[in-house]
């Protein structure tokens, strides 16, 4: 059935900007559409939290940090994520839209991989696994289903709704963990705990996988596997797969090494390690056909999901009795509903694979990985033959006329300029900053890595100028407005505000900045200001003066005096200050308002006549009225016989009224 017909979204326009096309994917916690940004005429995913799930605060929040994480990286591994918010009952992420597959869609068509395609693959996503870890960022659900693959071949990291600060309790609660079976690290298991280091063991199983088709913990229930993961190491990818260097048996060994204090410190650190690993293999080694066997057709089972684990390690006992998964899924998938994240955009939620062109292809991206689907015999052998003749057409006429880039990663600029030369071509240097690429070294070049190019062409080599910095200016002085345009003018984010007294500085002007003018940080990094409130100063007490009087007293100290609009009945004399706020005595900063409120002079009202009454009616008939009361007694028999002002006279509400008892 058209799904189209069934989805009231479709043809939808969101918060009056983003029309709904078509849906790309559903999963547990979303569904992915492709969508049409009005505003801005661009194509973009958007993904929309189910209904089910709005009122639910976890979720919400969960959603909420997958768009703020995945925007403050702003990588070009990183699937970009442009705007968030709500319609209605609608909680959305307006995404990148990545026109391609996931890595699982290449693994369960394909199986393994050659392991230059392996590493073309996983370094990107180190990459951006390593602009996470600098920003003090931990992923938490790296897995195939989380890497996208568009259709230009880039690589792309999606799905940061798990993702916490480092040092930040990781565990949903406090006997359970997040997380995906398959992919997580024994001291997440065990204990809850994900630092860097977890992203890098969920790294090292994705590249033996790619490395050999299968994971290497397989198990009847997800409590298997996760007993596996805590008591037996990953086994070398060459076991599955004979012939494979023995380097990338260490890779995988030392990245996914069950003591975290055995594997690289971050993305950053086994990065640097791919790329020496690379520049170790030879050609025949990287380009290596792996087995012809091909990766399942089924379904991902319930260890593929993103889901809520108990802490505490499971047995080898309990995973054998328990009849089913020991887990709770956040919310299951449903039924035929594939579970890998959208090829469209990227995040929780399922995926089907891009529909197929006509030419049965699934996307250009399994081209660069060395696949092709399956097609029917006849066909394959017209399209054999047909390539064929024209593969020797195009020899005929330039034979000899075409090499390949070589490999210069990473290397030296002048290791890189050496390669190029000895492959005969021309290099020209273009020079970037790079977060992830130490100064000096090669971050890429133009053709590409083993692409061809004409022999005599030139290669670009573009050579790192080492993380980008920018130079914290010195605001002090300048107006919070002057102050906020410089910082953002030197490619700095103006940050926070707060105020404090100052003797020094001019009220509204900046007092320092945090960071400190001078300091280095990167582009985007928030400044936050103090800004002077002034000297400070003691505010005057005005009560009881005339109304001009009190206003030229606070003036004169410094302050602005501002009058209530209505007057009360106080003690104090009519057109005199009945009160003020701030009151005497407190602390106000230069230009701070102080109230005053104006009396209208004392609410007279009548006295009650507590003459030949005893002591306590008399005190409650008055109290009553209003009055405070003082006792004075000549004899002890209990009765007044006189007071201070006559029973029906009129006097101040509040004022005292004295009683005599005898």
């Amino acid at each position: 059935m058209d799904t189209t017909l069934r989805d009231p979204l479709i043809g939808h326009v969101l918060d009056g900007r983003y029309r709904v096309e078509a849906r790309i994917a559903v999963g547990g916690m979303a569904t992915v559409y492709r969508a049409l940004d009005t505003r801005l005429d661009r194509v973009l995913a958007l993904k929309v939290m189910h209904p089910s799930l709005v009122d639910d605060a976890s979720f919400v929040d969960r959603f909420i940090r997958e768009a703020k994480s995945a925007a403050r990286l702003a990588h070009p591994n990183v699937v970009g994520v442009f705007d968030q918010g709500s319609d209605g009952g609608c909680v959305y992420l307006a995404m990148e839209y990545v026109e391609g597959c996931t890595l699982r869609d290449v693994l369960r068509e394909r199986g393994a991989l050659q392991p230059r395609a392996a590493l073309d693959v996983l370094e990107p996503v180190l990459a951006a696994l390593g602009a996470a870890h600098l920003a003090g960022l931990v992923h938490r659900d790296v897995k195939p289903e989380n890497v996208l693959i568009g259709d230009d071949g880039r690589v792309k990291v999606a799905d940061f709704g798990l993702v916490r600060a480092v040092g930040q309790q990781t565990s949903a609660s406090t006997g359970s963990v997040m997380g995906t079976v398959s992919y997580l690290a024994p001291e997440q298991i065990e204990h809850g705990v994900a630092d860097a280091r977890a992203d890098v063991y969920a790294c090292g199983v994705v590249l033996y996988e790619m490395l050999t088709g299968s994971k290497p913990h397989a198990g009847g229930t997800p409590a298997q596997v996760l007993y596996q993961h805590l008591q037996e190491d990953v086994p070398a990818p060459s076991g599955a797969v004979p012939g494979l260097p023995a380097a990338l048996d260490e890779l995988v060994a030392r990245s996914a090494a069950r003591d975290p204090e055995r594997r690289p410190a971050d993305a950053v650190e086994l990065l640097a390690e791919v790329g020496a690993v690379r520049r170790s293999l030879t050609d025949e080694q990287l380009d290596a056909l792996p087995p012809a066997a091909r990766g399942t057709d089924t379904p991902p089972g319930a260890e593929d999901r993103t889901t809520v684990l108990p802490r505490r390690a499971p047995t080898a006992g309990s995973a054998a009795d328990e009849g089913g998964p020991e887990h709770t899924s956040v919310l299951p998938t449903p039924v035929g509903e594939p579970s890998a994240p959208p090829g469209g955009a990227g995040g929780t939620g399922g995926t089907a694979p891009p529909e197929p062109d006509a030419d049965g292809r699934r996307g250009r991206p399994f081209r660069r990985l060395g696949w092709r689907p399956r097609r029917p015999v006849p066909a394959l052998v017209v399209t054999v033959l047909l390539v064929l003749g024209t593969a020797l057409g195009v020899w005929y006429v330039s034979a000899g006329q075409f090499t390949r880039t070589p490999g210069v990663l990473g290397l030296t600029e002048a290791e890189a300029k050496r390669a190029v030369d000895r492959a005969g071509l021309e290099w020209r240097i273009a020079r970037e900053h790079s977060e992830t690429v130490e100064r000096g070294r090669v971050v890429s070049t133009v053709p590409g890595r083993g692409e061809r190019i004409r022999a005599n062409g030139t290669v670009t080599i573009t050579v790192s100028r080492g993380p980008e910095r920018v130079e914290v200016p010195d605001v002090t002085g300048d107006t919070l407005a002057d102050a906020r345009r410089r910082i953002g003018d030197a490619g700095l984010e103006p940050g926070m505000v707060t105020r404090e007294f100052s003797e020094d500085v001019a009220r509204g002007s900046v007092v320092r900045t945090d960071p400190a003018a001078g300091e280095a940080r990167r582009p985007g990094t928030a400044v936050a200001f103090t800004v002077s409130k002034g000297a400070r100063i003691e505010v005057p007490d005005v009560v009881g003066e005339a109304e001009g009087t009190a206003r030229q007293r606070l003036t004169e100290a410094g302050l602005t005096a501002e009058v209530a609009p209505e007057r009360v009945f106080s003690r104090e004399e009519a057109g005199t200050v009945a009160r003020q706020s701030p009151g005497e005595g407190s602390v106000a900063a230069e230009g701070d308002t102080v109230t005053i409120t104006v009396s209208k002079g004392p609410d007279m009202v009548a006295v009650p006549d507590v003459e030949g009454m005893g002591e306590d009616e008399a005190v409650r008939a008055l109290e009553d009225a209003d009055f405070e009361v003082k006792v004075r007694r000549v004899f002890f028999t209990g009765t007044v016989f006189d007071q201070s002002v006559d029973g029906g006279e009129r006097a101040p509400r509040g004022s005292t009224i004295t009683i005599w008892v005898r």
